[in-house]
């Protein structure tokens, strides 16, 4: 099973995605993760990918894509993968279409967890207000509202993308934890066998 969770920042992908991984063995990839590592273990996909950092700009989308088509080849990945952070728009989903195409691979599904935007700004209030110690600094209504917009502007889009394309599912990502997770198992047809996809 090869996934990527859709979503605005707040809307539980990364305890959606950790959930799925625990339950199935599908391996949860980080692009930035994999950049880390990347960089850490020296390939030479990870030494271009220093080399663009270290000079402060942003990695290409092709060396991101490198890095995830070494990623992915590795055996953890096998059984398959949830891709957390990538693709941020339509360029990069292309991208990602034609790597995995030219390994004879494709996505199985895109899901989207669909969320109220006030209803999220509601949370992260509530949230902020309960934390003790105080927030983070990026946990406020006013920088979620930065980051909505920006998903709204670059990321959105990537809906009609895979929509297009027959692989797009959505669940209800307002629902209380336990439910979205069981909609996400019945959308996939992922069902358990020792911890395993059966």
């Amino acid at each position: 099973m090869k996934l990527i969770l859709l979503g605005p920042p707040g809307a539980g992908k990364g305890t959606q995605a950790q959930r799925l991984q625990e339950s199935f063995g599908l391996v949860q990839l980080s692009t930035g993760d994999m950049l880390r590592a990347a960089v850490k273990a020296g390939t030479d996909i990870g030494k271009q990918a220093e080399a663009i950092m270290a000079r402060g700009d942003m990695v290409p989308d092709a060396v991101v894509v490198g890095i995830i088509a070494d990623r992915i080849a590795q055996p953890d990945a096998k059984n398959g993968y949830i891709l957390d952070g990538f693709p941020r728009n339509v360029a990069q989903a292309e991208a990602l279409d034609a790597m995995l195409a030219g390994k004879g691979d494709k996505l199985d599904a895109v899901v989207e967890l669909e969320v109220d935007d006030k209803i999220l700004l509601s949370r992260i209030e509530t949230r902020a207000a309960q934390t003790v110690g105080g927030p983070r600094a990026d946990d406020n209504a006013e920088a979620l509202a930065k980051r909505l917009k920006v998903y709204h502007e670059q990321t959105a889009p990537l809906t009609a993308y895979y929509k297009s394309r027959g692989v797009l599912k959505g669940v209800d990502g307002m629902s209380d934890i336990n439910d979205v997770t069981r909609q996400l198992e019945a959308v996939l047809g992922l069902t358990t066998k020792k911890g395993k996809l059966a």
